[in-house]
């Protein structure tokens, strides 16, 4: 049933798009074909994977999946940690929540998952779902061949992983089409992070595994979308060629498990570090701000910034009344990275908040788009090609901008669409 709360995200879809068409290097150039063709795959996926019947087998085997990985990954770090990865306890504990460490319950996921992508691209299992995702791509919305790669890419491995996938084309590519590349890496995350935001809602959002997998491969094509009316292809430029090959290789399944753990330790330890910065810069700040008080409590950035991306959030479909706490969850995104505002939303218990409301959160949390992935971004893509690292580094922030949204028009189309689909 269409309701006034699904017209009201329609509204959000049209103020998102009509903003980065406001900001456009050539508003002329509005890819219209484009736009009707990103909202048609996002809109067919999600129809496919919740809508049609016997869908709700295959968001079981998903679940079923995302709690197997946990459970072995548990097994797994215990033998390592013993009880701090939630193993039986020395002693007798008074609160049960406090036994939930990050470090130890949550990062190790994302080696187990970095080791068995790689095996899976060695397999060519991964690898001929990404081709089929780059086909579609193509297909659908006119990408070149090595841009429709790389954003396919971007669906499973990382915003630096994926360029490495076209590496041998990433010289020829256009301006736009680097900025094409950048934004899609702010607008989706990797398949590594996907079970353990996965694993942090499952306990109060249904098909939580689900939810997290559809948000990043629906994202990709809003931040296609979005990339294309920032910053327009320049007719006759554009289109590079790439056949369906990758310069990412492994020599053998050994090798491909040894450096899928390294290449997994490496963002263990990348996001270790940038969480232990940014909640430290934020709460230096918040500090800073600490003799401010507004509305009865402290001001903080993230109060601020929630201020600030609460009418966002109700255009996107939330509820006037939680739009404040989904503006909120979006500034911590912003600033203290979508980890952080995952553990927060999965904090929230049931009944504060709609179901909706952290549905719709899920997806428009979903990506890579927060300050500290600048920094990753633009080191990445400075060793793949140092000769532009220049124009990387003049794209940069309104590549966050592009991605960030683009995970609001993920939201918005959700938002669109009979909540009876997602609970039915």
């Amino acid at each position: 049933m269409f309701t006034l709360l699904n017209a009201q995200s329609l509204i959000g879809l049209a103020v998102i798009i009509g903003l980065c068409w406001a900001l456009s290097e050539n508003r002329r150039a509005f890819p219209w074909k484009l736009a009707l063709g990103a909202v048609a795959v996002q809109t067919a996926i999600i129809l496919f994977v919740f809508g049609v019947p016997g869908a709700d087998i295959g968001l079981a085997v998903i679940s079923g999946a995302v709690e197997g990985l946990a459970a072995a990954t548990r097994r797994g770090a215990q033998f390592i940690f013993g009880y701090l990865a939630g193993g039986d306890q020395p002693y007798s504990v008074e609160n049960q929540g406090a036994l939930f460490v990050f470090a130890f319950q949550v990062l190790p996921l994302i080696l187990v998952i970095s080791a068995l992508s790689a095996l899976l691209w060695h397999w060519k299992i991964l690898k001929w779902i990404t081709q089929g995702f780059g086909l579609l791509f193509q297909r659908s919305m006119g990408l070149g061949g090595a841009s429709a790669l790389a954003v396919a890419s971007n669906i499973f491995l990382g915003m630096i992983e994926s360029p490495i996938v076209i590496r041998a084309y990433l010289d020829k590519l256009t301006r736009s089409e680097i900025f094409l590349l950048m934004t899609v890496g702010f607008s989706t995350v990797a398949g590594s992070t996907m079970v353990a935001y996965a694993t942090i809602l499952a306990p109060v959002l249904p098909n939580a595994a689900g939810h997290v997998l559809v948000a990043s491969i629906v994202s990709a094509p809003a931040g296609v979308l979005l990339a294309r009316i920032l910053v327009p292809e320049k007719p006759g430029e554009g289109g590079a060629y790439a056949e369906y090959d990758s310069a990412l290789k492994y020599d053998s399944a050994i090798d491909a498990i040894s450096k899928g753990t390294a290449d997994g330790l490496m963002v263990v330890l990348n996001i270790s570090a940038i969480l232990i910065v940014f909640v430290a810069l934020m709460t230096l700040v918040n500090m800073m701000l600490g003799g401010l008080w507004l509305f009865g409590e402290p001001v903080t950035v993230e109060r601020l910034l929630g201020f600030a991306f609460a009418p966002l959030a109700w255009a996107t479909g939330v509820e006037w009344s939680e739009a404040g706490r989904a503006g909120w969850l979006l500034g911590v995104k912003l600033t203290l990275t979508e980890f952080v505002a995952f553990i927060e939303l999965g904090s929230i218990p049931e009944g504060e908040i709609s179901e909706r409301t952290r549905r719709l959160m899920t997806y428009a949390l979903c990506g890579f788009a927060n300050i500290g992935s600048v920094g990753i971004s633009v080191t990445g893509l400075s060793i793949l090609i140092p000769e532009r690292r220049e124009m990387v580094l003049g794209l940069v922030w309104k590549a966050l901008m592009g991605g960030f949204l683009a995970t609001l028009v993920t939201t918005s189309v959700v938002g669109a669409l009979p909540d009876s689909i997602f609970t039915g």
